[in-house]
């Protein structure tokens, strides 16, 4: 059976028109509504049972054939970031300040696009779950689906997700078992000491001071708290303090976030930081208060279903195109709450790296449409597999 491309090759203009009205008109994180709509009315003009607001901006498409009770989630991400666009092709984005610069629009546009295949020649037994999800890029879209009873309303025995790779050649894929993608926090440093004249500094506690005292003390905790055979950063990227030239100020604020590749060594940062930053301020005479959010859990395939997704690759592509072991990544990803919650695995695709292609969130990055066709054939291609119908 040849899914691709004889099968899905007819479902790329319409993969393509989708995808490019969707990089026009961007949506920021829990604000999708036009973005849902759309895949709403795709999924049920297809025949697709649809339910909407899962997760505030959620929509989930269920598609049942034959008579089994088994079921499996297939997920893609709709939101958009906050960049100014620096293409000026026609599909760039119409609104300012707000364009898909990590290629969330593909990822729907291919997982529509199975949809709609699935829908029409429905050649599985069981049912398919389509997660199309809001919030992705830091605002806890994945989580708030889970908190909404994600799983319970739509059962799964494992889901599967799919992110483009840039510089990985279109027509290739990347599989990973166990550890793939870093955890992630954001931080707060919050530094009080005592303001004072900028020519009497012995009447105050300079916050400004502190503050890079702490900056500073911080980069002690990967070097020598972490393991060396573990792996983590902590990245201080923001230090605000004063608006005065002669004023030593009362306050200073940090910022930064942290990755890790286990809850653990996150736990062990986060616990380390703390004692870093308020027993560095009181050295001071000041007083420190750390706000850590983690964000994303670490990214951790099955290794069965890893397995099984690259199998998928290999009969889509040919061994020589499916990297079985890319290197981690220190990025994150918010599907690792779906990964915690029901076994699965998140794989890359290939979108190009031909003159003029850049890395994710960069204003002048588009997705490849050429990656569309492949991508929505490996999703067909599993589900057909997975959910094989008898005889």
């Amino acid at each position: 059976m040849q899914t691709l491309p004889d099968t899905l090759a007819p479902l790329h203009a319409d993969m393509r028109a989708w995808r490019r009205d969707i990089h026009a008109h961007p949506e920021l994180g829990f604000q999708e509504s036009r973005t849902a709509r759309l895949v709403a009315e795709r999924l049920e003009a297809a025949g697709i049972e649809v339910t909407r607001g899962v997760g505030k901006t959620g929509v989930v498409g269920t598609l049942r054939a034959g008579s089994s009770t088994r079921a499996i989630g297939l997920r893609a991400d709709m939101d958009a970031l906050p960049i100014a666009e620096a293409n000026d092709f026609a599909h760039r984005s119409r609104h300012a300040g707000v364009m898909h610069a990590c290629g969330h629009d593909g990822h729907t546009a291919m997982l529509l696009g199975a949809a709609v295949q699935l829908a029409r020649t429905r050649r599985f037994d069981g049912v398919v779950h389509f997660i199309f999800q809001p919030a992705e890029e830091g605002l806890g879209g994945a989580k708030a689906m889970i908190d909404d009873g994600l799983f319970e309303r739509f059962a799964c025995e494992a889901v599967f997700g799919m992110h483009n790779r840039p510089n990985l050649p279109v027509g290739r894929f990347a599989v990973r078992a166990g550890q793939m993608m870093a955890g992630g926090a954001f931080f707060d440093i919050h530094v009080t000491g005592k303001g004072a004249h900028g020519a009497r500094p012995e009447t105050g506690v300079d916050a400004a001071l502190v503050a890079a005292q702490i900056a500073v003390a911080l980069q002690s905790i990967v070097s020598r708290n972490v393991a060396p055979v573990d792996t983590a950063v902590l990245s201080v990227t923001q230090i605000h303090a004063g608006d005065a030239y002669n004023v030593i100020p009362q306050t200073a604020r940090l910022g930064g976030t942290v990755r890790a590749f286990s809850r653990e060594v996150m736990a062990l940062v986060h616990d380390a930081m703390r004692r870093v930053a308020e027993s560095t301020a009181l050295a001071y005479g000041a007083r420190a208060e750390l706000d850590f959010r983690e964000l994303f859990a670490p990214t951790v395939n099955d290794a069965r279903e890893a397995e099984y997704a690259a199998m998928i690759c290999t009969e889509l592509v040919g061994a020589d195109k499916v990297e079985r072991d890319p290197p981690l990544i220190m990025a994150s990803e918010d599907f690792s709450y779906m990964l915690e919650r029901v076994p699965g695995c998140y794989l890359n695709i290939g979108n190009g790296g031909a003159d003029g292609s850049c890395e994710v969130h960069n204003p002048a990055y588009d997705f490849n449409d050429d990656a569309l066709p492949l991508g929505a054939a490996f999703f067909t291609r599993l589900v057909e597999r997975r959910l094989a119908a008898a005889g």
